[in-house]
C-alpha cells in the first residue's frame, strides 16, 4: 500500500500548524510534540532536516524555536518529502529496487498501470502546497 513515513506526516502535521498561524510565530519542537503526540526526538530530527532546507527557521535562545521559512504557498508538498526522506514514496517495490528485484518484471500486467498512478501521484505532490492543506 502506498504510505507516506511518520516522519514526513509529523513533517506535513507541523508545516500545517505553523501555517494556520501568524507569519513569524515561533513554535518549539517540545510544544509541537506535545500538542500532537509525537514522539519529541522523532519531531526534532524532521524540525532539523526543514530548518537545514530553508522551509522552516531555527531560532536559538529563550524565546528561540522554529518558524515558516516560506509562505506557505511556496511550500511545495514533494519538496517536503524529499527533504525527509530523500526518494519519494513508491507504489511498487520494482520501481525502488529495479526489475532485478522481480522475477515477473518482463511479464507483469500491472507494472505499466501503476507507473501512470505513480506519474499522477508525482505530479500532485510537485503542485500541492502547504497552503492548500491548511
Amino acid at each position: 500500500m502506498f504510505q507516506l513515513s511518520k516522519k514526513v506526516e509529523y513533517g506535513l502535521i507541523v508545516l500545517r500548524h505553523m501555517a494556520m498561524k501568524p507569519r513569524g510565530q515561533v513554535f518549539t519542537a517540545k510544544e509541537l510534540a506535545n500538542e500532537y503526540e509525537i514522539p519529541y526526538e522523532l519531531l526534532a530530527k524532521v524540525l532539523q532536516k526543514l530548518a537545514k532546507s530553508g522551509i522552516v527557521v531555527s531560532m536559538q535562545g529563550v524565546k528561540g524555536g522554529y518558524a515558516l521559512g516560506q509562505k506557505p504557498e511556496a511550500i511545495i508538498v514533494s519538496d517536503i518529502i524529499r527533504v525527509i526522506e530523500k526518494e519519494r514514496p513508491m507504489l511498487a517495490g520494482c520501481y525502488v529496487d529495479g526489475p532485478l528485484s522481480c522475477s515477473i518484471f518482463d511479464i507483469c500486467t500491472i507494472r505499466k498501470p501503476l507507473e501512470k498512478i505513480q506519474k499522477n501521484i508525482n505530479s500532485l505532490f510537485d503542485k500541492m502546497t502547504i497552503q492548500e492543506i491548511v
